[in-house]
């Protein structure tokens, strides 16, 4: 009995030996999947093997893939201070100073959804001649700054460091000397930690473009409460006030600013809003205004104003362009915090930024876009990103003219 017990025992040994011997050759010869996965992982590709599985994978539908703008790259720019590109998308989920319906804190996602059909294979736009997403510029999506919604003064400070940071990286092309930001908001306020920024990265005030319903240069004292509060001066309609008094907007009289698309309703019973808006060097296009000069003569109207402030042998004056997505009419982005009727169609808009895309425009904002308020079409979203779309062609076809290139026109080809 004891020698059977041996013998079993011995064939057990044999066979669990054998059993060993097939896993390790399956593993070393590719035959099973982890031997294969080892494979892989210490696999070496070629760069052809790398674009075949671009090739093969890499696209994306408009309704396929992340959510960044117009699907570029993502990259959380603040965390990664090597990553450097010449034009940023960057969100600022803020809306905690707003006067009205808050909600602009979801417009970056919002905005960055309503670009999913917006592709660099079929991003050539053929007003500019150029496909922004195709040509000198690195574009890329930054992400968002991660803004306190408990403390505005907390909010400013991080808002103003994150523009800071990025606006002094370097860029990829060696022709630009500073990278560009397009800041998706968020309420409008932010504007006043952008020009912050961008006094400190160009070492001299700024003019500004601003397209909205309202002037947002109002004294905070214009909102009136028995509860006074520094706090509280920071807000959404007081922003470029607090510019002009912190010296970040040229003062100069021959080197205004420039309002937009203006209907607001003013305090008291008068013209006294738009008084000091003048003292504080701003030039005022009212939305009715197209109704007499069109289009062409709002965009001569501009550019006119930033003609004056171009030096005689110099660069062109830097210029932020700031828009509120509630400079259309409620008929066209509802999805807002301070919607106010009478204003102008997308389309006007468009061609608008469209004739002014000479102007030196070193940051940008698209804001106030609540898309808790807007339809289940996202005309209000759509039409941010197509205003951002519209401000990149811009931006990259100046730079082309810059570096001497010229841009193919329809009527050439």
């Amino acid at each position: 009995m004891a020698r059977e017990i041996l013998t079993l025992v011995s064939v057990v040994s044999a066979l669990l030996v054998l059993l060993n011997g097939l896993v390790a050759e399956a593993c070393n010869t590719g035959g099973g999947g982890h031997g294969k996965q080892q494979q892989q992982q210490e696999k070496e590709w070629t760069p052809e093997q790398l674009a075949e599985l671009e090739r093969k994978w890499g696209f994306e539908w408009g309704f396929g893939g992340i959510g960044t703008f117009a699907h570029l790259k993502h990259v959380k720019c603040l965390t990664t201070p090597n990553e450097l590109f010449d034009i940023g998308i960057i969100g600022a989920p803020f809306d905690t100073a707003t006067s009205y319906r808050p909600g602009a804190r979801f417009g970056p996602r919002a905005i960055r959804q309503a670009s999913a059909r917006q592709t660099s294979f079929r991003g050539f736009n053929h007003r500019a001649g150029i496909n922004p997403y195709q040509n000198w510029a690195k574009i890329i999506d930054c992400g968002d700054i991660p803004i306190s919604p408990l403390d505005n003064t907390v909010a400013l400070t991080q808002m103003a460091a994150a523009f800071t940071e990025l606006g002094l990286r370097g860029t990829v092309s060696p022709l630009l000397p500073k990278p560009k930001l397009i800041t998706l908001g968020g309420d409008h306020s932010l504007a006043l930690p952008a020009l912050r920024a961008l006094r400190q990265v160009y070492g001299r005030p700024l003019r500004v473009l601003h397209f909205d319903a309202h002037l947002d240069t109002w004294h905070p004292d214009k909102y009136p409460s028995a509860w006074p509060s520094n706090q509280a001066h920071f807000n959404h309609g007081s922003m470029f006030w607090l510019a002009g008094n912190e010296g970040l907007l040229s003062n100069a009289s021959t080197s205004p600013s420039v309002h937009a698309g203006l209907r607001t309703r003013l305090s008291g019973d008068g013209w006294d809003d738009f008084d000091d808006d003048t003292k504080q060097n701003w030039v005022r296009l009212i939305a009715d205004d197209i109704d007499d000069i069109g289009t062409s003569g709002i965009v001569k109207t501009i550019l006119d104003s930033f003609a004056f402030g171009v030096d005689s042998g110099e660069e062109q004056a830097p210029v932020y362009l700031s828009i509120d997505i509630d400079v259309l009419d409620p008929a066209f982005a509802p999805g807002t915090g301070t919607p106010e009727p009478g204003g102008w169609t997308t389309r006007e808009l468009i061609r608008i930024l469209r004739g002014i895309e000479g102007l030196n425009i070193v940051g940008a904002d698209v804001v106030e876009v609540a898309p808790a308020y807007q339809g289940a079409g996202e005309e209000t979203a759509l039409a941010a990103a197509q205003v951002v779309y519209e401000i990149l062609s811009s931006m990259v076809k100046k730079g082309m003219q810059e570096m001497g290139k010229t841009v193919r026109r329809h009527d050439e080809l």
